[in-house]
């Protein structure tokens, strides 16, 4: 095995994370590109938390999402950077943010257990959009009578939502801060 000094290694793993179109996970970087060279776990982690510590005054970010490390831009920043793209952002519906936030608040969950909890039947569609995207996705059957599918959310739907793990996800309290905010924020007609 090769040996690689510090500074290289930053810059190796700078540049991988850069030209990469999706996250790259710590075992990756191994797989990939250090795999000919000889990096213990302390220093491929010392070199990840500077580049972090790096490019935190800047206006693009590296993040840790739940499939790795990436590149993104600061929210902060999307009014101005949104003119680079002529699409418009997908709008979603209240049903479909409904059952993606029963999805992942109670998984794994069934369809009819998504339907008791709204009420209302779930529209084929929003099932297939979800698992489509990537966002759910079956992981196994109820052992009841008819056996439905049981669904939870996938890594892709966390790295979407800049997330690393579910622990992120807001709690009850968090949301009814931001209705409150959004109430006080909004103009009176």
């Amino acid at each position: 095995m090769k040996k690689i000094n510090k500074a290289q290694l930053k810059q190796l793993v700078e540049a991988t994370l850069f030209v990469s179109d999706k996250p790259v996970s710590k075992l990756r970087l191994r797989e990939t590109v250090l795999a000919e060279f000889q990096v213990s776990d302390k220093a491929l982690n010392d070199v990840l938390k500077e580049l972090v510590l790096d490019y935190q005054p800047r206006g693009i970010q590296l993040v840790e999402v739940a499939s790795g490390y990436r590149f993104q831009s600061l929210d902060s920043l999307s009014p101005w950077l949104s003119v680079l793209w002529q699409e418009t952002a997908p709008r979603y519906s209240r049903a479909m943010l409904e059952t993606l936030a029963l999805i992942a608040y109670r998984q794994p969950i069934t369809r009819g257990e998504i339907e008791q909890v709204r009420g209302v039947a779930v529209s084929s569609n929003i099932m297939k959009t979800l698992t489509e995207r990537d966002w759910v996705k079956v992981v196994g059957h109820k052992e009841v009578p008819g056996r439905p599918a049981l669904y939870a959310t996938t890594r892709t739907f966390l790295d979407y939502f800049s997330l690393r793990s579910l622990s992120e996800l807001p709690s009850a309290e968090a949301f009814e801060k931001m209705v409150d905010a959004q109430i006080v924020d909004q103009p009176i007609q």
